[in-house]
């Protein structure tokens, strides 16, 4: 034994506790589990088949649970006062009701793969979720994953997240892989997102008298913000014009609300309502090229009783390292969602979700990792620091909808790809009315074809200048090249999937004002001037 593990064994020995490698080992066969306990002062084990409890009133000593073995009806319970390390070693369990891991912790506890190892936690029912948590890791405080080994969390029944932590997940060196398929239990009722079907009725007419017809736009000012708004991130004055609706105005959702009151002064003309507040949803344009999902236009917020999302925290998401692969397959599941924040900060980090890939209702930020952000019918990476449902883009007026100067998407590094195959409204990084801060690393985006969408950089935030490519043609697995003018390639991608006129906001370190680059797709090329730090390319 080595001078640290004897002093650290003398240090338990004076608090009062013992020390051991393991101090409660858990061995899963079949239909029970073995279990062997080393600490027994104020620690309780409860073995039913095999499913194991634990309560663990330790402060000072940070109890460690190793567990290994298979079962198809197992779960573990660890209720802990302190600290605590759950090592995985070659483990796979399956629950077929509530969380094969179930930590009601209250202080961090930390799951660890073994080197080299591959563990399997899976969840096949989420439907008694008064007494079962429903998700594959559920955790009432901290936890942190980590270790040199995989882990595999499979969440396959309706209404089952991946993992969900009412507190901040932190993510090192783990290669970890969450997939959900299970359905939503049901939508929410009053969701915002309109009426779904026929217009409102206005009055005998139907469709509101605007005194004529409907009145010619050049565009609006902006989604919730006033009418005169020129700002670059708005929709632009008078070079938008309305698209081609085939003969027609397509199904709507309905309107979402106005952001303002109307001007019951004018009459015979389109109110003025202080800027548009924004539409409750579009019935859609139709699908996306090679007959997949995209290319429509759904503006409906739908509200989801528990979507199954693949890495769900009420705080913070943090990866520093590791390789993390969140795939989601139904609708309303997000990939991995931090109410307070998402920051990566190293590692590989592949995410594919129907919902937002990458969601928080406050900043994200990209700090070094390789991220490949996929969303196939909404936002790739979606911050929210505007609450827009207050007055502003959601639209029942009265709230503060004007721009909001905090950067809700930082990049200082690395590697961001964001794609939405969806098409417009939705965006490959969307922080709707705050900017987006870049000072480094690698970025392409692919979403909504409506020209200057408001998630945007400034002149001040693009700290790396940047360009915003209106009009970009991705062709499905064709490559997309970025080149200097000397034809040198500075970066070059593949996109899964097809979608015309595209937006794409890029760059690379190698970008300098004044220099000349060029994009090139199939059926795309575009060579440009970055004229200033941000560059809007037409």
């Amino acid at each position: 034994m080595n001078n640290k593990i004897i002093i650290a064994c003398a240090l338990s020995l004076l608090t009062g506790s013992m020390c051991h490698a393991e101090d409660i080992t858990i061995r899963f066969d079949g239909s029970k589990a073995k279990v062997e306990q080393q600490v027994k002062d104020s620690v309780t084990v409860e073995v039913n088949g095999a499913h194991v409890s634990i309560a663990s009133a330790f402060q000072t000593h940070k109890l460690t649970v190793a567990v290994s073995g298979k079962s198809d009806d197992g779960q573990l319970i660890l209720k802990t006062d302190g600290k605590a390390k759950v090592k995985l070693n070659k483990l796979d369990l399956t629950s077929q009701e509530g969380a094969p891991l179930w930590l009601k912790n209250k202080k961090k506890v930390e799951i660890e793969a073994a080197n080299g190892t591959e563990n399997t936690l899976t969840l096949t029912a989420c439907n008694d979720t008064a007494n079962n948590k429903s998700a594959v890791i559920w955790a009432k405080d901290k936890i942190l994953l980590s270790g040199k080994g995989t882990l595999n969390i499979v969440a396959t029944g309706d209404g089952c997240r991946g993992i969900k932590c009412k507190d901040n997940i932190t993510i090192e060196d783990l290669t970890l892989n969450v997939t959900t398929s299970g359905n939503h239990l049901g939508e929410k009722p009053f969701s915002f997102g309109g009426f779904g079907g026929d217009m409102p009725d206005f009055g005998e007419g139907g469709f509101p008298d605007f005194g004529g017809g409907f009145p010619p736009m050049g565009g609006f000012g902006g989604f919730g913000a006033p009418a005169d708004s020129t700002r670059q991130g708005g929709f632009p004055m008078g070079n938008f014009p309305m698209p081609d609706f085939g003969g027609g105005f397509p199904p709507m959702g309905g309107f979402g609300g106005f952001g303002a009151p109307a001007d019951s002064t004018r009459q015979g003309g389109f109110p003025d309502f202080g800027g548009f507040g924004g539409f409750g949803g579009f019935g859609g344009f139709g699908a996306g090229e090679d007959g997949e999902e995209g290319g429509g236009m759904d503006f409906a917020k739908h509200k989801y009783v528990s979507p199954a999302k693949g890495i769900a925290s009420k705080n913070i998401v943090t990866i520093n390292s590791g390789h993390v692969t969140v795939t989601t397959n139904t609708p309303g599941a997000e990939g991995i969602e931090g109410k307070k924040g998402v920051i990566l900060n190293g590692g590989d980090v592949n995410v594919t979700a129907i919902d937002d890939a990458i969601n928080a209702n406050a900043a994200i930020e990209f700090n070094g990792a390789h991220v490949v952000a996929r969303s196939t019918t909404n936002d790739a990476v979606d911050a929210n620091l505007v609450d827009f449902f207050a007055g502003g883009f959601g639209g029942f007026g009265g709230g503060n909808n004007k721009q909001n100067n905090d950067p809700a998407i930082i990049i200082t590094g690395g590697t961001v790809y964001a794609w939405s195959q969806r098409g417009m409204p939705e965006e490959g990084l969307d922080c709707d009315f705050s900017p987006i801060e870049v000072s480094g690393g690698k970025i392409f985006s692919v979403g909504a074809g409506m020209g200057e969408m408001p998630s945007v950089p400034t002149n001040d935030t693009a700290k790396q200048p940047t360009a915003l490519l209106i009009g970009i043609n991705i062709v499905k697995d064709e490559p997309v090249q970025i080149c200097d003018a000397n034809g040198t390639l500075l970066d070059t991608l593949t996109i899964p999937f097809s979608l015309k006129r595209s937006s794409s906001l890029i760059t690379t370190p190698q970008f300098k004002v004044g220099n000349t680059y060029t994009v090139k797709t199939q059926d795309y090329e575009k060579t440009f001037t970055l004229s200033e730090n941000f560059t809007v390319v037409r």
